[in-house]
């Protein structure tokens, strides 16, 4: 009915129009004044037309400048899209035109996750919530749940503006078990980017697997457990191969049969982030073992050259040659147990799921020394053994000085290696790094720490550029 009538009139518009123009073509071709009338329809138009831009121009619809400070609901709906939102924009907005760096000064990135209810409006209220305290939302990620939906935000707030009064806002707008915590730039880049990086550095070494994970995840601990024990042989314990997850534990299965037991224990690990986890294990799963290429030639002060490079599995024999010609104090100081134990534990330590291996190689290709950088859940150890005949040359420093500037370039805060106070190569190799160090002796071991986040890395670590440049 409503399509009927709609086009009848449009038919009687269309005939109406044909009328008209028939009467001024009629009027304008045949009538004394038909030039005279054309000529002021012209003037008319054109007087309108300028009339209506002078008009538009003169009242547009952009607000006024005085309104973009104004806070309401459509500030906080724009803030959840993940672009800033005009009014917490202009809150932070240098006004007075001294530049960015003022900027920046005055404000301060959060990362925040928070869960709320799943139905519609919760989460216009907690971002209302969050405009009337002038934060700016500049991301969101949504974790659903069986009951709930985890949101997590980045956020961006005055300087001023206490932690407290943001959790106590979030929990008024029904917000539960928030947690929050300072961010930097780096966490500006958005997710898939960010995911696809942490992927491209995993197919590229498979030492970076569990570095991604933790930036994946934040704060969390991470430790491979080997299928079998390297002392004694035995088969140690499995994981599912999909993988489990238990609240705040993620067990995922380690590509060689191991497992990879992920903790963090004040948040819970969402399904999503269970997901991505998994999604990067089997990717290094499917890729297999892999170790960068890179050679480094350098000349030792006495003369002579020897090639720095990484290590992996398949350096297993020529690293039980190094054993064999090593003393047994060298072996000794190293691996601090029976001497017939030492073979064993190659693998593991070659291996790059548990950390990075250098090995210093003489123009005939036979290994002189190995440096290992391990992963050892929140803490990351160094140590080096070197051929007896080619000690107190410089080849330990060169070694401890890579291993140290890839620790940095990880993210790790600071460097363990564990030895005996008669090992004074291994203990004056750690005070030549120029950081600060910390000494215990546990039973007779001597542990020293280096802590790596004293000093800006471009001036602590002299290796690091060069090991970084050569793919490792």
């Amino acid at each position: 009915m409503h399509h009927w009538r709609r086009d009848v009139v449009e038919l009687a518009a269309l005939f109406t129009a044909v009328a008209v123009a028939d009467a001024v073509a009629n009027l304008i071709g045949h009538g004394p004044d038909g030039p005279a009338l054309l000529l002021v329809s012209a003037a008319v138009l054109v007087a309108t037309a300028g009339f209506h831009t002078w008009w538009a121009r003169r009242h547009g619809h952009a607000p006024p400048v005085d309104d973009t400070g104004d806070t309401g609901d459509t500030s906080a709906t724009s803030g959840t899209s993940g672009t800033a939102s005009t009014s917490d924009t202009a809150g932070t907005r240098d006004t007075s035109g001294t530049g960015k760096d003022e900027v920046a000064a005055a404000t301060v990135l959060w990362r925040m996750r928070t869960t709320v209810r799943d139905e519609p409006g919760s989460l216009a209220a907690l971002c209302s919530a969050l405009a009337r305290h002038r934060v700016d939302i500049l991301s969101l990620q949504t974790h659903p749940l069986a009951e709930g939906t985890v949101d997590e935000f980045l956020l961006r707030s005055p300087a001023g503006l206490a932690t407290s009064e943001i959790t106590r806002a979030v929990s008024a707008a029904g917000g539960a078990g928030t947690w929050i915590e300072r961010a930097d730039a780096h966490d500006l880049v958005d997710v898939p980017a960010r995911v696809l990086g942490l992927a491209t550095r995993t197919a590229l070494d498979a030492a970076e697997l569990p570095l991604a994970l933790r930036q994946l995840l934040g704060r969390c601990t991470i430790r491979s457990l080997p299928a079998t024990s390297p002392a004694t042989g035995r088969a140690l314990e499995s994981a599912p191969v999909e993988g489990a997850l238990e609240d705040t534990v993620m067990r995922l299965r380690a590509p060689e049969g191991g497992v990879i037991t992920v903790e963090r224990p004040y948040l819970p690990f969402t399904p999503t982030e269970f997901a991505r986890a998994r999604a990067l294990v089997e990717l290094d799963t499917r890729l297999g073992p892999r170790v960068p290429r890179g050679r480094d030639v350098l000349t030792l002060p006495e003369g002579g050259d020897i090639t720095v490079r990484r290590a992996g599995t398949d350096d297993l024999e020529a690293a039980k040659a190094l054993h064999t010609r090593c003393s047994p104090r060298t072996l000794g100081m190293r691996y601090h147990g029976p001497l017939a134990d030492a073979d064993r534990y190659l693998n593991h330590l070659l291996s790059p799921r548990f950390g990075r291996t250098l090995a210093v190689e003489t123009a005939s290709g036979r290994i002189v020394g190995l440096g290992h950088l391990l992963w050892d859940g929140d803490e990351t150890e160094v140590a080096l053994l070197v051929e007896d005949g080619w000690q107190r040359r410089g080849i330990g420093g060169e070694l401890l000085g890579r291993l140290v500037g890839m620790a940095a370039e990880a993210g790790c805060e600071s460097v363990y290696a564990v030895t005996q106070s008669s090992n004074t190569g291994m203990v004056a190799a750690m005070r030549n790094l120029g950081l600060p160090l910390d000494y215990q002796i546990e039973e007779g071991t001597l542990v020293i720490t280096a802590r790596l986040d004293a000093t800006p890395a471009a001036s602590r670590l002299p290796y690091g550029q060069a090991a970084q440049g050569q793919g490792w």
